[in-house]
């Protein structure tokens, strides 16, 4: 069942998994992907995703299409309710958040503010 405070979408799920199996290959302890928001950019606050071996105490665990990832509470303020989706086109592919509390986001679509 998909929670909807987060959703990943099948698409990002595999490309998650994808790239979560060459880190592992680097580092056997490498298990969850960490989703979250800093401080930063044009607009204030920047996504980011990174891969960690650990959970915090107080991090909220998601299992979605096969894929475990963590947001601690301070991004889930920011982040409940958006979508990350995996897009491909002719001009570019990667990561996109769909995130319905962004009031506006700088030019070139790495920060952003609520």
């Amino acid at each position: 069942m998909i929670n909807a405070q987060f959703i990943l979408t099948e698409k990002a799920a595999k490309q998650v998994a994808l790239l979560l199996e060459k880190e592992q290959n680097k580092d056997a302890q490498i298990k969850l992907l960490r989703i979250g928001i800093r401080g930063g950019g044009c607009s204030g606050l920047s996504y980011f995703m990174e891969f960690t071996a650990a959970q915090e105490p107080k991090d909220v665990l998601f299992k979605q299409h096969g894929v475990d990832f963590i947001i601690d509470p301070k991004s889930m303020l920011y982040l409940q309710g958006t979508e990350l989706d995996y897009l491909t086109s002719i001009r570019e592919s990667g990561f996109q958040f769909r995130n319905p509390k962004q009031k506006k986001s700088c030019g070139c679509g790495e920060s952003f503010s609520v």
